[in-house]
């Protein structure tokens, strides 16, 4: 099956990059090669699902089942009930980058404003202060939010899910080396239910590394100075094919972030995401952002650096500055782009139902992509 000719596109909008075939499964009969056809839009040539849409339905199903005990069971969580929305004000829910709109509207009964959630990071802490949560135990849920800013592609959608997940821990636990181990222990779970689904779907032959390779954001920029974010993303991943990146939310060095975080909910010197090389796209994908949670002096110093002392004003802050919440290491993990992942999906509309632009449906058709 040949790929879109590379003339058919703009020059400014085309590129191709090379990969082995020795690293794809044997549905890759040749070499291969990605393709942007748009800006947001990466075709790989010759792929064909190895799923049907009635066993990729299935299959999403089973990921969903086999990944969330083995993750509460590494981490010791309880299932929980949580928010799709939440009162306009209170505090509560994220501002994510600091940039992204909300969806809010009015509601009659209360003579009030509500807004759909952008994450469950605050909720989750008061959750488990509320509940009796004590240091060692958790909670996990079921987050679904809108982000009408994002911008799609193959991994992005204006629709999140996510597995949200949240556990009380000491001020001694407070430290790099527990990050690490918490880390670890996501992503073995992660290996797990690839293996189950390999199992299960034996044309589904990829492996996941679960051994993380952990650096800093800082050591990161110095290795490739003249490279993005992004890009320096994709060489470190390319090579360790499982990597936590640690340190996100401040400036580093040349005075740029590396990506930007709220300041008040991540440390942002014990926080990071976990990158996995996807080779369907022959790309970075993050699968999940998690960190332990600001202190009363985290929480000061980010909220300065930030110049949003003016949050200070909510509860949940207020909570935190006086030592009501519990000190916490929590993250979300994206049910989607895991299952895209797990199921060697070019697109994330392949396992998730959203809205997408008709000019994204006409190429993904025409290119074997499936949407759901």
């Amino acid at each position: 099956m040949q790929g879109t000719p590379l003339s058919a596109f703009p020059a400014q909008k085309r590129t191709a990059q090379g990969a082995s075939m020795a690293l794809f499964p044997v549905k890759y009969i040749k070499k291969r090669k990605v393709i942007i056809m748009s800006r947001s839009l990466y075709i790989p040539e010759g792929y064909k699902s190895a799923l049907t849409l009635r066993e990729t339905q299935h299959a999403i199903k089973y990921i969903k089942d086999i990944f969330q005990q083995a993750l509460s069971f590494a981490l010791t969580l309880d299932r929980v009930s949580a928010p799709l929305i939440v009162k306009k004000g209170s505090g509560i829910n994220d501002d994510l980058n600091g940039v992204e709109r909300k969806v809010d509207f009015d509601i009659k009964e209360i003579n009030a404003e509500a807004e759909v959630v952008q994450s469950l990071a605050k909720w989750k802490r008061m959750a488990l202060y509320r509940y009796g949560y004590s240091a060692g135990e958790g909670i996990y849920t079921d987050m679904n939010a809108i982000r009408r800013d994002d911008d799609t592609d193959n991994t992005h959608s204006i629709f999140v899910d996510q597995w949200d997940w949240e556990k009380v821990i000491t001020r001694e636990q407070r430290n790099i080396d527990f990050l690490k181990d918490t880390v670890k222990s996501v992503v073995k779970a992660i290996a797990f239910t690839k293996r189950k689904v390999s199992l299960r779907y034996p044309q589904i032959a990829g492996k996941i590394c679960d051994e993380p390779y952990f650096i800093t954001t800082q050591e990161l920029e110095d290795m490739y100075p003249d490279k993005t974010g992004h890009e320096r993303e994709r060489l470190i991943t390319k090579e360790h094919k499982t990597v936590f990146l640690m340190g996100i939310g401040g400036k580093l060095a040349s005075g740029e972030k590396h990506d930007g975080r709220a300041p008040d909910y991540d440390d942002w010197s014990l926080n990071g995401d976990i990158l996995f090389w996807d080779e369907v796209l022959d790309d970075s994908l993050e699968i999940s952002s998690m960190g332990i949670r600001v202190d009363e002096e985290a929480l000061k110093k980010q909220l300065a650096e930030c110049g949003a002392e003016d949050r200070m004003q909510y509860k949940y802050h207020q909570m935190i500055a006086d030592g009501t919440l519990p000190l916490t290491i929590g993250g979300g993990i994206g049910q989607s782009r895991l299952c895209m992942l797990l199921l060697e999906k070019a697109h994330i509309g392949e396992v998730q139902s959203s809205i997408w632009s008709d000019e994204m449906i006409e190429k993904c058709a025409a290119n074997g992509i499936t949407l759901l």
